[in-house]
């Protein structure tokens, strides 16, 4: 499950606007727009709520669900760390 305001942040921490979501996903440009004026969770067909998350995935974003692992324990989206190397602390050399 995904939400409208994790969509939104998605989108934001990506850089992208609503068009180039659309043609990551594969979906139409009205689909992100409605999907992102939704109330709570995305409500969709199955098909396009996946093609959706799996372009956020491959793009980068990792949705939080309810009491994951986030100091709040709500719902968010973070950036996936770099796959590439790393340096002692964990971060990029």
């Amino acid at each position: 499950m995904i939400t409208a305001p994790q969509l939104r942040a998605s989108r934001a921490l990506l850089g992208l606007d609503q068009r180039k979501l659309a043609d990551l996903s594969g979906l139409s440009l009205p689909t992100i727009q409605r999907m992102e004026a939704s109330d709570g969770v995305v409500r969709g067909n199955v098909d396009s709520l996946m093609k959706l998350v799996a372009a956020l995935d491959v793009a980068g974003i990792e949705l939080i669900t309810d009491n994951a692992a986030s100091a709040g324990g709500g719902r968010g989206v973070r950036l996936k760390a770099p796959n590439g190397p790393k340096g002692p602390n964990g971060a990029p050399p």
